[in-house]
């Protein structure tokens, strides 16, 4: 991220908080901010127990489930999906589109550039990620919610003039409604959707997507949808996941509600004639889930705690100078240095800012359900430290103390 970049993601960050703030004091989301808090904890304590639940559950709705040790085993899983559903459909291997919506999930496992390695075109469906992916380079997401938040329409304008042969007016609805028209001519070729998922009911066998834009409708309408999500997302009932769905999103944008709460249990199939349950109507004719460990199962329970919402970015200074170069992948922030640790390793939490952190615990005073980054952060460096993985300029200051009796 260059400084013009970061001084309009600050600028947009001044004025999400401004519609978050109000909210998150108010009566209503405090004490709906205190159920979430005990169905994560709950829902972490029980993870083994509730992915054996949401196993049998998908058995029962008809969606296969797979459980994937790391993101190869994750992406060699989707692969063999997608791969399924071309010989299956005789769909042409050299022309075959993929529509996609946001998930931190996917990009995790990087799973885009695997795909299109293999030949296939992904198409975002989501405005802010189909902008970065106009982009094409310098084109890490800034906000989980707000991926582009970071780019002016000055900047959005040439993106979409230069990828697209266009010459679009610096007018926000015009860039959308180009944008759209492309996404949707491209969307006709496709019948596969991937995405990922906000809150998994274990109990029922569902899972559930928030999205404002509509587009999640659109990839869950495919022949084949697959979702791929951690498997911190299992809370154990429907009722718990709307929880979790709401507070989200009054942390994440400031409203009580987003435009649109996805709930799929099943493919598609119908009951209405003589009562004869048939199957494959409008929507998905197969469903299918693969739940990611990756590190999950061996990080500390805090760590997971997480909702997804980004409020912890939006208040943090560290991440207002250093842009998202203070995170790991689309996990971003204090709480993404922490989580890198899991995912890759202590080494990787290093490069991803475990040192930049002021620990001030703005991040847990802000967060919905009080994760205390600051203090995993601060445990982590004391661990990296018995490993040695200390930065250069802390090691001049130790060595100066052990010499001259100063730190200069």
């Amino acid at each position: 991220m260059n400084e013009n970049e970061k001084e309009a993601m600050r600028h947009v960050f001044k004025g999400l908080n401004e519609r978050i703030e109000p909210l998150t004091k108010s009566p209503k989301i405090k004490a709906l901010q205190k159920r979430v808090i005990d169905i994560r904890k709950d829902a972490i304590d029980r993870n083994e127990e509730l992915i054996a639940i949401a196993q049998e559950s998908f058995k029962e709705n008809d969606i296969d489930c797979f459980i994937a040790k790391d993101g190869d085993e994750a992406k060699e899983i989707l692969l063999e999906l997608i791969n399924e559903e071309i010989r299956s459909s005789n769909l042409n291997e050299n022309e075959v589109y993929i529509a996609k919506s946001k998930s931190n999930t996917l990009r995790e496992i990087d799973a885009t550039p695997f795909l299109e390695e293999n030949g296939m075109t992904i198409v975002e469906t989501d405005l802010g990620d189909r902008i970065l992916q106009l982009k094409k380079t310098d084109n890490s997401p800034v906000h989980p919610t707000g991926p582009a938040s970071h780019l002016t329409v000055h900047d959005i304008a040439n993106i979409v003039n230069e990828s697209m042969g266009l010459q679009l007016p610096e007018v926000p609805r015009e860039i959308m409604e180009a944008v759209r028209a492309d996404v949707l001519s491209l969307l006709e070729k496709s019948f596969i959707g991937i995405s990922g998922s906000n809150s998994i009911a274990a109990e029922d066998g569902a899972f559930l997507t928030v999205h404002n834009e509509g587009n999640i409708s659109l990839v869950q309408n495919k022949k084949l949808h697959i979702v791929v999500a951690g498997i911190d997302k299992l809370v154990p009932t429907m009722e718990d996941s709307v929880s979790v769905a709401k507070l989200e999103t009054a942390f994440a944008i400031g409203k009580l509600v987003s435009s649109y709460i996805n709930i799929v249990a099943g493919p598609s199939k119908t009951a209405d004639i003589e009562k004869k349950l048939l199957k494959n109507m409008y929507g998905a004719e197969k469903v299918a889930v693969i739940l990611l460990d990756n590190g999950r199962s061996e990080a500390i329970k805090e760590c997971l705690w997480c909702i997804g919402c980004g409020n912890c970015v939006v208040s943090c200074s560290v991440y207002s100078i250093m842009g998202n170069e203070f995170g790991y992948h689309s996990y971003l922030g204090g709480h993404g240095v922490a989580m890198s640790k899991y995912l890759q390793g202590d080494k990787t939490s290093v490069d991803s800012g475990l040192y930049m952190c002021t620990l001030c615990g703005m991040c847990t005073e802000n967060c919905p359900v009080l994760t205390p980054t600051y203090e995993i952060i601060e445990n982590l460096r004391k661990q990296a430290q018995k490993e040695g993985l200390s930065i250069d300029q802390h090691k001049q200051i130790r060595d100066n103390i052990k010499d001259k009796g100063s730190p200069y």
